[in-house]
């Protein structure tokens, strides 16, 4: 991943592409089918509560979405061409066929400034169907990249024209929500800069975390997935869209819109078991994952040929760090250096200094760092598990570290978003909730049977909210794994001041309850951000109720 000087990014340029779509736009059909709802009390929807009609439901193409993308406004427009194509990388001396946007690991940065309008076309070269989630991103409704909830599947060998404002500045990324697509190469960093920016810093530091197993030893995440859904106890995934079936003018696996491959009497179609067992973390309350990943990367690169910032002595490095990954949380450090956290998922929090800090699958920090002088290790270790990837920072001479350093941060002070604050400008007014709903974290490694609230995931299931309310998310953790968990479009604020986020760690055994403004209409996703976990049923879906 290059690394950029602050005056080369305030002066770079956005080059323009053309148009010529073949668009598969979202409509209101989407909406369609049987809905559980509520019957409008401030309480979760009971077991026996009625179902509410289709036309109840804001659709994610409807007069209430391009209302609230209006007020937005629209900025300078930024436009962008990307393709996802099965690609061959080269992540340092092991070469892997994965598929990649644009051919190169992760995909090429996008940069915008908040306030402009994002233009991007996305020519989908795949043998499947696929998407694009803006991660983090509080954005139009029927851009929000969630095939059979906000848009239909963009089709292999059909463009689709992703357009909306880009509203809060931060460190966001984007990836596919169809399937497990997300865990091959099919991932890139979207930074928005704040025209008013506060922080003072000589250079950045874009870091993306991810941990790999495509296309090594013949290894494929669909495989994977069928794996753990067969061989952990016969459960078949459901994924979204809930069938298996192969959609028109596919080829490849059967599989569904966005679930998991059918598995047959296969245990595993391909390369080595990639089941991981016997991996604990005290820090993560248990059990750490469920895939042994062979590699781990920052930056696409293995730590035999790491990715390298070269600075001077003394400079200010802002580091944005970015958890790609698939089913790993990763504890990062700097040899030799604290870091000043500044932002989490996008939004200030008070400066607080740290050593390492641990990030689940989905969550993003920036941090501050001034540069010593000589080599220095970036280190981010798969927490309980066996690997770690590492990259290098580089102001002097001096032989580059082995890729078994461990730097001592590692082991010291250690920062969780729950001992974070929001910076004044981000902290959520007090407001009483008018709404709560209950998502009970339930399943299983032995039968993989994840799901919320004992029901997994069908896009016509959905739990109903009001534009205007504030809304409480109390989330009850009641398995025996942790679970990153991802809200769409809106930005909750941890407990006791806490930081605004999009992706929370809950722990097993744990509750946390955290509160958002509901005022993006439209139909969102809430799920786990462990892709395997979530294609296997741990997701679910609020719908703003009309009117």
């Amino acid at each position: 991943m290059r690394t950029h000087s602050r005056r080369a990014l305030l002066g770079a340029g956005i080059a323009v592409v053309g148009s010529g779509l073949l668009a598969a736009r979202a409509t209101g059909e989407f909406s369609s089918g049987p809905h559980s709802g509520t019957d409008g009390r401030d309480h979760a929807r009971g077991p026996h509560e009625p179902h509410d009609r289709p036309s109840d439901y804001v659709a994610p193409d409807g007069p209430e979405v391009a209302d609230a993308e209006r007020k937005r406004g629209s900025g300078p427009v930024r436009e962008f061409r990307m393709t996802p194509t099965p690609a061959r990388i080269d992540l340092g001396g092991r070469t892997v066929h994965t598929w990649a946007y644009d051919d190169v690991l992760p995909g090429k940065e996008m940069r915008v400034t908040a306030g402009d309008t994002l233009a991007l076309t996305l020519a989908n070269h795949l043998p499947q169907s696929t998407s694009v989630h803006w991660h983090g991103l509080a954005l139009r409704n029927d851009m929000d990249g969630v095939p059979t909830l906000t848009q239909r599947p963009i089709m292999p060998g059909v463009s689709f024209p992703y357009r909306f404002t880009v509203t809060h500045p931060g460190t966001y990324w984007f990836h596919p929500h169809s399937r497990v697509q997300q865990d091959r190469g099919l991932y890139a960093p979207l930074i928005v800069e704040d025209p008013k920016e506060p922080l003072s810093y000589d250079r950045e530091w874009v870091i993306v975390l991810d941990d790999w197993l495509d296309g090594v030893d013949g290894s494929t995440p669909d495989d994977v997935l069928a794996e753990l859904n067969h061989g952990m106890g016969g459960h078949s995934g459901h994924g979204h869209g809930g069938g298996m079936h192969r959609d028109e003018g596919e080829t490849g696996a059967s599989v569904g819109d966005h679930g998991a491959p059918a598995t047959g009497g296969s245990r595993r179609a391909g390369g080595p078991s990639r089941v991981l067992t016997g991996s604990r973390s005290t820090l993560l309350g248990g059990d750490a994952g469920d895939v042994d990943y062979p590699f781990h990367l920052i930056n696409g690169r293995l730590a035999e040929a790491p990715d390298v910032c070269r600075a001077k002595p003394g400079d200010r490095i802002r580091i944005r760090f970015i958890n790609a990954g698939g089913d790993t949380a990763y504890r990062v450090a700097l040899g030799g250096h604290t870091m000043t956290v500044t932002h989490a998922d996008g939004f200030p929090v008070e400066h607080a200094e740290t050593d390492t800090l641990l990030l689940g699958m989905g969550e993003r920090y920036d941090v501050l760092v001034t540069a010593k002088d000589g080599v220095f290790p970036l280190t981010a270790l798969a927490e309980g598990k066996k690997h770690s990837a590492q990259a290098v920072l580089r102001t002097g001479s001096g032989r580059t570290p082995g890729r078994s350093t461990r730097p001592r941060e590692l082991d010291g002070k250690l920062l969780s978003a729950y001992r974070l604050r929001a910076a004044e400008s981000a902290r959520a007014v007090a407001r009483r909730p008018d709404r709560t709903v209950e998502l009970n974290l339930t399943g299983s490694m032995a039968k993989f049977d994840w799901a919320i609230n004992g029901r997994q995931y069908s896009p016509r299931d959905r739990t109903p909210i009001r534009a205007g309310e504030r809304v409480r998310l109390a989330i009850r953790n009641h398995t025996r794994m942790w679970h990153p968990v991802h809200i769409h479009g809106h930005h909750f604020a941890l407990p006791d001041g806490g930081p605004r986020k999009d992706s929370a760690i809950v722990l097993p055994g744990r509750r946390l309850n955290v509160e958002f403004d509901a005022d993006n209409p439209g139909l969102w996703m809430v799920h786990c951000h462990n892709v395997y976990h979530s294609e296997s049923g741990m997701m679910t879906v609020l719908g703003y109720l009309k009117g």
